[in-house]
């Protein structure tokens, strides 16, 4: 029984095994769109996989992808669209996981104004933020109404989109996110319309993406960091008001009507198996980009996205 009792106390002295650490660069700062991540940092459910996550909220929102794909981070948030022009640029980078498996984008117009589809922007103008991508997208929804990008004028306004559609600066803007957005227009009292682009002639897709450099990844220690994510995201489902709650304590600058409007629209967006992907959906999205000029060859789809959790 003195060597049992000596055996349980070294056993109960030893320290645990220390966490892997890995760093993860968000795509903005923090909001509802990283619901699941931050709930599994503070429910500790990174914790349970081994992991210690370092969550940092990027100087430069564009950076991200370029500083996963040299090595100075694990893990990037990052957008499905973006993930295949960086890959034909020759950025070593590969999808691992989905936080949010639907389109956010939309076009946005005023809900009383001149515009009731998108046949009517004819002759208008529309404001977008980041080009490429967008006037490729914008060129579909047009397109579906039999009007081309040559019969608007585009206006990059940055990053002020709902700002430069309320004060007439712009007819309507691309890029806008139904989830915020929408709901900053209602706050201030001015109700706007979203054309949802997956209606529009725009194959659906990835709004949010986790991605890694194949070629420098521990697709174990990845792996662990979607398992966390996905009881994460498992528990919001569950317990919305209350990881609602949980998330919003984590800042002041999070507890407004905007954030909670935001968290209500996002929950069902969140991907329920962050690990899972649909082979045909980035096939298709690669094969629009073809269509639209984008790029000028097609990447087979392992060359974009890879299942971390295959063994």
């Amino acid at each position: 029984m003195k060597h049992l009792i000596t055996a349980v106390a070294l056993l109960a002295a030893t320290p645990a095994m220390a966490a892997d650490k890995m760093t993860l660069l968000l795509d903005w700062f923090i909001n509802p769109d990283h619901g699941p991540i931050i709930i599994a940092q503070e429910n500790g459910y990174f914790t349970e996989q081994g992991l210690e996550v370092d969550i940092v909220a990027p100087a430069d929102p564009s950076a991200p992808p370029r500083l996963v794909a040299a090595g100075q981070a694990e893990l990037a948030v990052s957008y499905q669209p973006q993930l295949h022009l960086q890959i034909h640029e020759g950025l070593p980078l590969k999808r691992v996981g989905t936080l949010v498996a639907t389109p956010l984008n939309c076009l946005l117009v005023l809900k009383d104004g001149p515009i009731a589809t998108p046949a009517d922007l004819k002759g208008s103008k529309v404001g977008f933020s980041v080009a490429g991508v967008e006037e490729a997208v914008l060129g579909a929804v047009l397109g579906n109404h039999g009007v081309s990008v040559d019969d608007i004028e585009m206006i990059n306004v940055n990053f002020s989109l709902s700002p430069s559609l309320m004060s007439g600066q712009v007819d309507a803007v691309i890029g806008a996110f139904r989830n915020f957005e929408l709901n900053q227009m209602e706050i201030e009292g001015v109700e706007g319309r979203c054309f949802y682009i997956e209606e529009e002639g725009v194959p659906s897709y990835d709004e949010l993406i986790y991605v890694a450099n194949p070629e420098l990844m521990d697709a174990d220690m990845i792996a662990r960091f979607m398992a966390a994510t996905e009881k994460a995201t498992q528990y919001i489902v569950n317990n919305p008001d209350k990881s609602w709650e949980i998330f919003a304590g984590t800042s002041t600058e999070l507890q407004d009507e905007l954030n909670a409007k935001a968290w209500v629209d996002t929950l069902p967006r969140f991907a329920l198996r962050p690990a899972g992907f649909d082979a045909g959906r980035y096939a298709r999205f690669e094969q629009f980009l073809l269509d639209s000029g984008m790029i000028t060859s097609l990447n087979p789809v392992d060359a974009i996205t890879i299942d971390v959790t295959a063994k």
